[in-house]
């Protein structure tokens, strides 16, 4: 039941969409020393809402419109632009940091929106 609705979906393909993020994140900074590391990151999550794999009518059955299924989202790494040390690594600590406080709060605004969904439903189920 719960899959059916487009709210949960965004709000949980919001979340893996941080968590890939952080992930990326840590690499960048594990990697803030290594000689000819370049800094990646993840293109943003309007890009992936743009693309409409997650709010894009679907066909449930034949007799439906013929919508587009939904094809998930491969998290694609972009190269990230910025200032390169004499030894070829590109990671600035501040901005890693940055972006890890960005991703903590796109993360925590999806949980938010997956209780608020949750809430609202069990109000009108009558289950409050």
């Amino acid at each position: 039941m719960l899959t059916d609705l487009n709210v949960f979906n965004l709000a949980h393909a919001m979340a893996v969409h941080a968590g890939r993020r952080q992930a990326v994140i840590a690499r960048n900074v594990a990697n803030a020393d290594t000689p000819g590391y370049r800094a990646r990151d993840i293109a943003p999550f309007s890009d992936f809402v743009a693309s409409g794999p997650g709010t894009a009518m679907t066909a449930r059955r034949p007799t439906h419109l013929n919508g587009q299924g939904a094809t998930g989202w491969a998290g694609t790494v972009a190269a990230g632009a910025g200032v390169v040390d004499p030894n070829g690594n590109s990671v600035s600590l501040e901005q890693e940091m940055l972006k890890a406080v960005d991703t903590r709060r796109q993360h925590d605004r999806a949980l938010a929106i997956y209780r608020s969904a949750l809430n609202i439903l069990r109000t009108g189920l009558g289950r409050a």
